[in-house]
Order: structure tokens, then sequence, then C-alpha cells
């Protein structure tokens, strides 16, 4: 009984459903910057990539020089 009244102070469902509006504005804001964080972390994972490739490359040319 304690534990569900303790659980319930943590739920708020207000009655003016404009007091929505700033959560989700915040949530909004965040998904947009989540999205643009991974957006950068694929453009400079695929940079390495061909950094890697190429220097992958060179490696196997100066081993066929030898």
């Amino acid at each position: 009984m304690l534990n569900a009244f303790i659980m319930g102070l943590f739920l708020y469902f207000p009655e003016d459903k404009s007091e929505y509006l700033p959560a989700g504005i915040t949530m909004f804001i965040f998904l947009l910057l989540a999205i643009a964080a991974f957006m950068l972390i694929k453009k400079v994972s695929r940079k390495e990539e061909l950094k890697a490739e190429e220097f992958e490359r060179s490696l196997k040319a100066a081993d066929k020089n030898k």
C-alpha cells in the first residue's frame, strides 16, 4: 500500500493540457540534437574508414615493393 502511494507521487497528469507543450518542445529539440549527433558520428566514421582503407592500400603497396 505504501509503495503504491510513493510511486503515485511521481505521476502527474495536469488538467490543463498546455502544460505538456514545454515538455514536447524540449523533447523535440533533444531528438533533433540526437539525430544531428548520430549523423555527425556517421560522417566522421566514414572519413576514418576511408583513411584506414587508404593506409591499408599504402601498406600493401609498400609490402609488394620489398
